[in-house]
């Protein structure tokens, strides 16, 4: 893809960033002279309006103010912080452990009617099994160094994603081959996740492809992991953070990169061969 995943809240930041230069050139001050009026250092300025640093909403009370212009600090306070909403740390949201953030989905799951998610190398959270959850979560928790209730928030991943028994909703599925052999857990929990892909791919909402690791001349190559939430948001996860793409212009983008490899994708019987073959490829390993 032509545009880094956090290009939307980067692209808000410099938004916000660009029309408070414009507020102070419009006042006839430059970066000093309005550093002195607001009390801080000019590179503070600089920083601000070269997006390298968020503005605080006192900062823009500040800068509105002496610049003359008040009317405006409503409009850019929320302008910033909603910049700064698109790009969410994990280890903010995670403060108080991994069940409240998988709990934290359940309003955005019961609105949106037509999921799509795109995986490279994970199963997708909504066809997770318990035992597979958890050795995740658990591996998480570790490299966020964050409070570890792994087997509490795979329950609660759990109990969140029944809503694919729900009516009202449907789901299309698109994975790597490698998602299949990446081991997570221990054999048996591995295996029952295999399993469980078998099951959930004939579920009447669920549509389940896999694209084979000898696909030839693919039209996409390996993407980062994506959720698209109807046609009105989409959630790329990065190691670091969650960036929310809300830009009509990106998520036409995703949802083009998603058809493209949705295309590649194998599925019914055939992508039942592939678990079927990752299934008899652990069985080997552990013999």
């Amino acid at each position: 893809m032509p545009h880094s995943p956090s290009s939307s809240a980067q692209a808000a930041r410099e938004s916000v960033a660009g029309r408070l230069r414009a507020i102070r050139k419009g006042a006839g001050l430059t970066v000093v002279e309005l550093a002195g009026r607001c009390g801080w250092h000019h590179a503070k300025t600089s920083r601000i309006e070269n997006a390298k640093t968020p503005p605080a909403p006192a900062d823009i009370r500040r800068w509105c103010t002496e610049c003359d212009t008040p009317e405006q600090i409503d409009d850019l306070v929320a302008a910033s912080l909603n910049a700064e909403s698109l790009y969410r740390e994990w280890r903010r949201r995670t403060r108080q452990g991994l069940r409240q953030l998988q709990e934290s989905y359940l309003d955005l799951y019961r609105a949106t009617r037509l999921f799509r998610v795109y995986s490279p190398s994970l199963v997708p959270g909504l066809l997770q099994t318990e035992g597979y959850a958890a050795a995740l979560l658990d591996a998480n928790a570790g490299l966020l160094d964050i409070p570890n209730d792994s087997a509490a928030a795979a329950k609660a991943r759990i109990e969140r994603s029944r809503i694919i028994h729900r009516t009202g909703h449907k789901f299309l599925f698109v994975v790597e081959e490698a998602v299949l052999h990446y081991q997570l857990g221990d054999r048996a929990a591995m295996a029952a996740q295999l399993g469980y892909l078998l099951t959930a791919g004939a579920l009447p909402a669920v549509s389940f492809g896999v694209i084979p690791a000898d696909t030839r001349q693919r039209v996409q190559w390996p993407q980062e992991l994506f959720h698209v939430y109807d046609d009105t948001l989409v959630s790329v996860e990065l190691l670091s953070a969650q960036v929310d793409v809300a830009q009509p212009s990106e998520i036409a983008l995703y949802l083009k990169a998603f058809e493209q490899l949705r295309s590649m994708a194998v599925y019914g019987a055939a992508a039942r061969a592939l678990i079927t073959r990752a299934i008899g490829a652990l069985d080997r390993a552990e013999a």
